[in-house]
């Protein structure tokens, strides 16, 4: 009798988080030296945070379960804030929450009113609306 088991289609938890630890440092790595020949103001650079921050929280969520909650905030990617077993952070290398290129903090809230989580900034005036450089910037965009 064949004791083999039969295979499934698809990945483990294990090969997925492999990969997103390759293109995370893929993405620190080269996309810093693309930056540097590209004309890119600070609205394209707290996209990209935002985008960064929305794959880290999404990574959190792998881990733990869940997303952190609008009171633990973004401070959950770098200190275990709830005491979670499953927490294996910190998920955030550079030594704490960025703020976003105007020295303010990103806003977070969860659950999101337009998907999983809204992650946004106010852009350069730090107030709701506004155009160009003052616009505000979202995770939902």
């Amino acid at each position: 009798m064949d004791s083999q088991r039969s295979h499934t289609d698809g990945f483990t938890l294990i090969e997925l988080l492999v990969v997103l630890a390759i293109l995370g440092l893929l993405a620190g790595v080269v996309g810093p030296q693309v930056m540097k020949f590209l004309d890119s103001s600070k609205s394209k650079t707290a996209k990209l945070q935002i985008d960064n921050l929305a794959a880290t929280l999404d990574l959190y969520r792998l881990e733990v379960g869940r997303y952190p909650s609008t009171s633990e905030g973004l401070e959950a990617l770098v200190r275990n804030t709830a005491g979670l077993d499953s927490w294996n952070g910190p998920y955030l290398t550079q030594g704490g929450v960025p703020t976003d290129p105007w020295g303010n903090p990103y806003h977070y809230r969860f659950p999101g009113e337009h998907g999983g989580f809204d992650l946004w900034t106010f852009g350069a005036d730090n107030r709701e609306g506004g155009e160009g450089e003052g616009a505000d910037l979202h995770s939902w965009d």
